[in-house]
């Protein structure tokens, strides 16, 4: 569970974390970085896309200045899993309410911009 989020900083199950994540199931992986920094591409996500998530969770930073082209998204879509992408803050909720349905979630969430 995200305990909370503000700019550049979440705090995941009691543990603060000041860098980029990626909330699988059973682990988190930080720090989160991606080969064109505001700019999402394959590569960034190529294990979460192979882990099969029924959901998977964008958080675009607190501004939303993290860009996720559409064709990433359709190419996600088109292999079944559902992205929700929004300003991070958002998607922290997200998460959250989503942790409940029992769906196999992974979040991927950018902390600043």
């Amino acid at each position: 569970m995200i305990d909370s989020y503000d700019f550049g900083k979440i705090v995941i199950d009691g543990k603060e974390h000041r860098e980029d994540v990626i909330i699988w199931p059973d682990h988190i992986d930080y720090p989160w970085w991606r080969a064109e920094s505001h700019n999402l591409i394959l590569e960034d996500i190529s294990e979460v896309i192979k882990a099969k998530p029924e959901i998977l969770i964008v958080g675009t930073g607190y501004s939303g200045l993290m860009k996720v082209p559409e064709e990433i998204k359709e190419s996600i879509e088109a292999q079944g899993i559902k992205v929700i992408i929004a300003q991070t803050k958002k998607a922290c909720q997200l998460f959250n309410k989503f942790l409940s349905t029992n769906k196999k979630i992974i979040a991927c969430l950018h902390l600043t911009c």
